[in-house]
Order: structure tokens, then sequence, then C-alpha cells
């Protein structure tokens, strides 16, 4: 199979799907964005073509893949997009149906490789898969994609934890909010919820995901755990905090934390700290290159003081 040249990215107008395209605009690939609604200012993306596409509502044509030999779908459905009325399990089930419906399309109008961005939920709390809803949409997803593989079609998904990251002039509430907090403004007392999870940085996924592309024979047909730092949630607040030069440690409370609410965390406030597999991180362009740390000195000079 010939190397990828023209490369689509669903959900290319978000944070993760945006910064990939970035990274394979740079290494000379063609890149077209696609999502619900185009890009607004946001100067380092506008220039990148986009098409409009909503795979939950069906919103495409076999004909939109005719241009593309590869595609990035980093546009799982969480709690931001569930409409007004709707019943979020039921979304995240339909969503997951439309995600397998959409890569099959793909692959019958002759697009040769699918990376789909997932969640490490189904990895580290493989007994949600039966009783949570989200958890088992997004198991769904990955299983359903890498189920369609032949050998002219490579599929994968790269399932990652917590995803921390920023693309210039592009504003992530979260990530606005957590340099608000570091800088005192949002009133809020300095403490992070008790537990842990893992975190990786956008720049070393978007590491992932090229060489998944790059390298698609030898990924096809899996569903790989993606690992980065694992912190606890102190440690990841105290970061935010170190970056605006306020280098105090953050206390860990039992309550409920406004800005890492229990309900965003599906497997609970702990989970078991894990390392990805070695021979998947040097498969996938030795990715863990990139710190949390400094990811987040990115974000605090992109956020603060807005």
């Amino acid at each position: 199979m010939a190397q990828p040249k023209k490369i689509l990215i669903v959900g290319g107008t978000g944070m993760i799907g945006g910064y990939a395209a970035l990274h394979l605009h740079s290494r000379g690939y063609a890149v077209t964005l696609a999502g619900r609604h185009p890009v607004k200012d946001i100067p380092v993306l506008k220039d990148l073509p986009f098409i409009k596409i909503d795979y939950v509502s069906g919103e495409y044509t076999p004909e939109v893949f005719s241009s593309f030999d590869s595609i990035v779908f980093s546009a799982g459905a969480d709690v931001r997009h569930v409409p007004q009325n709707s019943s979020a399990d039921d979304y995240y089930l339909q969503a997951s149906e439309a995600i397998v419906k959409f890569a099959r399309s793909a692959r019958d109008a002759g697009v040769a490789r699918f990376v789909h961005i997932g969640s490490f939920y189904p990895h580290i709390a493989p007994q949600l898969v039966d009783t949570v809803p989200y958890v088992r949409s997004r198991k769904l997803a990955a299983d359903g994609i890498t189920s369609l593989v032949t050998t002219q079609f490579h599929a994968c998904s790269l399932d990652a934890p917590f995803v921390v990251g920023v693309v210039p002039g592009m504003k992530v509430p979260m990530f606005v909010a957590y340099t608000q907090f570091a800088e005192g403004k949002l009133g809020i007392p300095s403490s992070a919820p008790t537990g842990n999870t893992n975190f990786v940085p956008v720049e070393s996924l978007a590491i992932a995901i090229t060489a998944a592309l790059e390298q698609s024979e030898s990924v096809s047909g899996r569903a790989i755990l993606i690992g980065g730092e694992n912190l606890t949630f102190s440690e990841y607040f105290a970061l935010f905090f170190s970056a605006v030069g306020n280098h105090t440690a953050i206390p860990a409370s039992d309550q409920e934390h406004p800005l890492m609410p229990d309900s965003s965390l599906w497997a609970g406030r702990s989970i078991e700290a894990y390392e990805p597999d070695a021979s998947d991180e040097a498969l996938l362009g030795h990715y863990r290159r990139e710190s949390i740390r400094d990811t987040v000195q990115r974000i605090v000079k992109e956020y603060r003081s807005l």
C-alpha cells in the first residue's frame, strides 16, 4: 500500500484533531478538516480546507471520501455533544453505531487507512463495558472499526487517556478554567479531588497518529492503549499553579471538585497506574517524548489573563 498523501481529519476543528492536522500538515501531508461547524477565529487552522460533516445525523455522501486516501477520526461523542432533551446514554450508543457506519462507508469508497481516536476506559476498566453506556459505546466503536479491516483497508483505534494540549488561538473552556483557577480568578479554594489518572500530551498523541498512518499495516485491526504520565489530580493541578508562578502544593480533598466533577470520571477518581506496552510505543513513533509539564506551560501561556 502506498504511503498516505491526502488526509481527512474528522473532528479537525477540535483540539485533538486540530493539533493532529497541524502536525500532519507540517510533515507535508495534504490535510482537510471536517466537522459540524467551520473553523472561526483560529488563524493557524483557517487556511486548511474544510468539509461540513455530521456523521451522527448522516450528513455526508460517499462522494466526500473520493479525494482522500486516509482518515483520522477524532470526533467521538461525549457530554458536550448531547442534544438538549436527549438521553446521553442513548446518544453515546447511537454515535458509536454512526462511527462504524462512517468507517464502513469510507472503506467501501476506497479509503485505505482509518485511525480512530478512542478511549482508554474499556482497557483500564473493562468491567464498566456492561454497565456504563458511555464506556460500552467507546468499545463498540473501536471494535466495530477494527472489524472492518481488509488487505486494502487498514484501520486501528488509538485509545487515549485524558488528552492535554492547546491549539494556538483555540479556546478550550476546560483549560481556560484550569488556568484561571491557578491564577485565583475563580474563587475556588486551592485543592484537587483525591485520586489519579493517566494524562497524555496532545503532541504525543499526534506523533502516534502519524505513525499509525505511516505504519498502517503494522497496527491494522488493533485497539491500542495509549499512555502518558500517571499523576494524581493534586500533581496535575499543581502544574497549572506552577506555570503561573505559584509553586505551592495542592491539597487533595474528598469533596467533589467543580473543575474535575465525578461525573467526568467514568472509572471513579482512582485508577490503577499503567504503562503502555513498550513495543506499541515504539511502533507508534516512540510517542512519549513530550511531558505534561511542558504542555501545561504552553496552555497557560495561551490562556493566562484572558
